[in-house]
């Protein structure tokens, strides 16, 4: 999922950052072979919203439906994401771009795969995810990143802080912190704004496996497993 994989450029030796002498390779099997094997198609479901949102919640709760409908589906967590392959990145407004740059391309190969991948991360940057979905789309798809904004206030998001984050953002102790010392930008456009703030669990849920079957995603005679 980069500018490497156009067919004008597939196979040539180019310099890509850091990279040299280095070329894309097309798969043998394409995307649209594991879609009609899977009987579903692939997805980037990018849910982003304030820390205690509900976007963790959210996307966990929808993977438990795709999973009992026979969905092809993973749920990329902002925080375990930071216990491994970002675990070197803090909290700065570029380490925050970097994040969710590297996020974008691991999600990109999911959705090569044919999965339906569910990303949690505040990122709070419209930017950043305005670069995730144009890195989805050169692919020539405009409709496999969906922008999900989990809408709860700040006011929510503090009483909900099991973790007593907010807290110590006020208190200085946590810097850069996304609501309080730091910006958090609304989506202007995302396809699914979901009042995570005053909606119970299920019914979120339900808006967004309605989405995606209205979008043909997933069959919308998808039947749970037995």
């Amino acid at each position: 999922m980069s500018k490497a994989s156009d067919d004008s450029t597939y196979g040539q030796i180019q310099n890509v950052g850091n990279s040299t002498n280095i070329a894309w390779h097309h798969s043998a099997i394409t995307k649209s072979d594991i879609h009609k094997k899977n009987n579903h198609r692939s997805s980037i479901l990018w849910f982003t919203g304030l820390s205690g949102s509900g976007k963790s919640s959210l996307a966990n709760a929808v993977n438990v439906k795709l999973f009992e409908r026979s969905i092809n589906s993973y749920v990329l967590d902002g925080d375990n994401v930071r216990h491994g392959i970002n675990q070197d990145l803090g909290f700065s407004d570029a380490a925050r771009e970097e994040n969710i740059r590297r996020v974008g391309h691991v999600a990109s190969l999911f959705l090569d795969a044919g999965t339906v991948v569910l990303t949690a991360f505040v990122s709070p940057f419209r930017a950043d995810r305005d670069k995730v979905r144009n890195l989805v789309n050169q692919n020539g798809s405009s409709d496999e990143f969906i922008e999900i904004y989990c809408n709860a206030g700040l006011e929510i998001c503090e009483g909900r802080d099991t973790k007593g984050l907010y807290e110590k953002a006020r208190q200085g102790v946590i810097p850069e912190f996304t609501g309080i010392s730091s910006p958090y930008e609304v989506p202007a456009c995302p396809e699914l704004n979901v009042d995570t703030g005053s909606k119970g669990l299920e019914e979120c849920v339900d808006q967004v496996l309605a989405y995606l079957k209205d979008k043909g995603i997933i069959p919308s005679n998808a039947t749970t497993r037995t």
